[in-house]
């Protein structure tokens, strides 16, 4: 039987490469909370709901998981190539009364539809609401909490959004390999799906 490190490994070296969740929540005291999450992606178009997978520390539930399951709000911004360098800051590990926003000096920017502020070096940010939170594990321990979230607002610079399509060049999102590592955007190709 595979150790956790040794599945950790493993799936982060074969599924790849991994979109990047730059998650911002308000704790009860009111800090602004800033973390990133690379097993996120997109769960329905029709109502829009977004996952991320917050694994814990030892048992203990991460400060991101806390704040969405106390507020019911958080908001995902994509992580580019602009971004990635503030964004890795904010993976320090803080207490919960310590923003990683401030720590990154990363900008905030009021959300219309909820309370939690976004950053406004995003070019795409998503505000969400709370649709389910499961904890999930083994042998009656959680080792992770799982997030679907619904999008009630978009926030997408002007510049990247033309004929109804997000231009991936000017996005420039990265994603998480293994390890320190991540990557661009290289060749694309396209293939055309069969009748």
């Amino acid at each position: 039987m595979n150790s956790e490190r040794d599945n950790y490994k493993f799936l982060i070296g074969s599924i790849i490469p991994r979109p990047i969740a730059f998650v911002t929540t308000l704790s009860n005291d009111g800090v602004l909370n800033g973390a990133p999450f690379s097993y996120f992606n997109i769960v329905s178009s029709n109502p829009p709901m977004i996952s991320i997978s917050i694994q814990r520390s030892e048992g203990n539930q991460k400060d991101t998981a806390r704040n969405i399951f106390a507020t019911k709000e958080f908001v995902i911004h994509t992580v580019d190539e602009d971004n990635v360098n503030l964004v890795n800051k904010t993976a320090a590990t803080l207490p919960p009364n310590q923003s990683e926003i401030e720590i990154a000096n990363l900008t905030t920017v009021n959300s219309e539809k909820i309370s939690v502020p976004g950053v406004k070096e995003a070019k795409i940010r998503f505000e969400c609401v709370l649709e389910h939170f499961l904890e999930l594990g083994d042998n009656g321990q959680t080792s992770c909490d799982f997030i679907i979230g619904k999008i009630v607002r978009y926030h997408i610079e002007e510049y990247l959004y033309n004929n109804g399509r997000i231009n991936q060049q000017r996005l420039a999102a990265v994603s998480r390999l293994a390890g320190t590592n991540y990557a661009q955007i290289g060749e694309v190709f396209s293939i055309e799906r069969p009748n």
